[in-house]
């Protein structure tokens, strides 16, 4: 197993207890601090968790017992952080998006690769094994040409949902709304199942939401490098629950991901087409269901201890990220000009 890897969290908000959680559950992984500004909340969390606690982040970067950083607070703090952390020789897991800008996020990216450490950003569903599972069937060519994609994020955010904490809702410190804080993951997702993005038009609106700066839905039309189309429907407005669907589409097959379990998996051969009209199938997604909730996020946070020790990228690195966020920055440009955006253009 090797020596355990001393990891710290950065940011005491509720996903920090995702991240606490997991960690613990790692057995080549041990939680040595956590840090908030607010002291009430690194206290709670650092008692809790039975760790060291700190409100100067700083402080924290100076321990030499600390090998891995989660950066866990606000979107619009991330690249300062992760540059602070890579400076102080700490490998570094931030939570999506890497940060609001790509000149941020391009500026965090350079000072990891200048100190030498690991960069991984949060896109814990590529861990999920719905999406293992799919990815696997287009890598061996199974789905034949992909031709169209659906991803559908619709999920409920109440008013006080954005009123919760100070930049709740802004652009300054979310960098966008139900785009960037809620339907990062399944964009991130149809990216890396359908392959690079060539161009999109949307159109977003603040429809529920009195007060808040950035968009509570959007729609958009995709074109992907390899000829292929997508849409997208996104929203924090439909009441009562959350449900996410991504839908991919091909000569051969297809597949529905739906709130993170492979619900439908179908396959054709070219010399047995089917029904004229379709009718029933052999469904291969049977038994793929995500059983433990957040299992994903140790899979992302093994990644990166297993990039350290074989020193290659982590499967989610700077780079990595950056596609969905010109996604997603491309899509607001789509929208505020009313034209379609090339991702070159981002």
């Amino acid at each position: 197993m090797g020596k355990p890897y001393h990891f710290a969290v950065i940011g005491c908000g509720g996903i920090s207890r995702v991240h606490i959680e997991q960690i613990s559950k790692m057995p080549n992984a041990r939680l040595m601090a956590v840090s908030d500004i607010a002291e009430r909340n690194a206290r709670t969390v650092g008692e809790r968790a039975g760790v060291d606690w700190y409100t100067d982040y700083h402080e924290l970067l100076k321990r030499a017992d600390i090998d891995i950083v989660n950066i866990v607070t606000p979107s619009g703090t991330h690249a300062d952080i992760v540059i602070d952390a890579a400076r102080a020789g700490k490998h570094v897991i931030v939570e999506k998006p890497i940060d609001t800008t790509v000149a941020k996020a391009q500026r965090a990216i350079i000072e990891c690769h200048k100190a030498g450490v690991k960069l991984s950003v949060v896109s814990q569903h590529r861990f999920d094994d719905s999406t293992i599972r799919v990815k696997d069937e287009l890598v061996r060519g199974n789905f034949g040409k992909v031709f169209l994609a659906q991803a559908t994020v619709h999920w409920y955010r109440s008013q006080a949902y954005f009123e919760r904490s100070p930049g709740s809702g802004t652009w300054a410190m979310d960098g966008g709304g139900v785009l960037m804080i809620q339907a990062l993951h399944t964009l991130d997702v149809l990216g890396y199942l359908v392959g690079p993005v060539s161009s999109v038009y949307a159109h977003t609106k603040t429809a529920t939401h009195p007060g808040i700066e950035v968009e509570d839905v959007a729609v958009a039309t995709v074109k992907f490098e390899n000829g292929a189309f997508a849409t997208i429907s996104a929203t924090t407005s439909a009441y009562p629950r959350n449900t996410t669907r991504l839908e991919i589409y091909g000569e051969f097959g297809s597949a529905v991901i739906e709130n993170d379990d492979l619900t439908h998996l179908y396959f054709r051969t070219v010399d047995e087409p089917g029904p004229m009209f379709g009718g029933d199938a052999l469904n291969w997604a049977d038994g793929i269901r995500h059983h433990e909730k957040e299992v994903a996020h140790r899979r992302q946070f093994e990644d990166m201890i297993e990039a350290i020790r074989e020193n290659k990228e982590p499967l989610v690195n700077g780079e990595e990220s950056l596609k969905v966020l010109r996604l997603i920055l491309a899509m607001y440009e789509s929208a505020r000009t009313n034209r379609p955006i090339y991702l070159s253009q981002v």
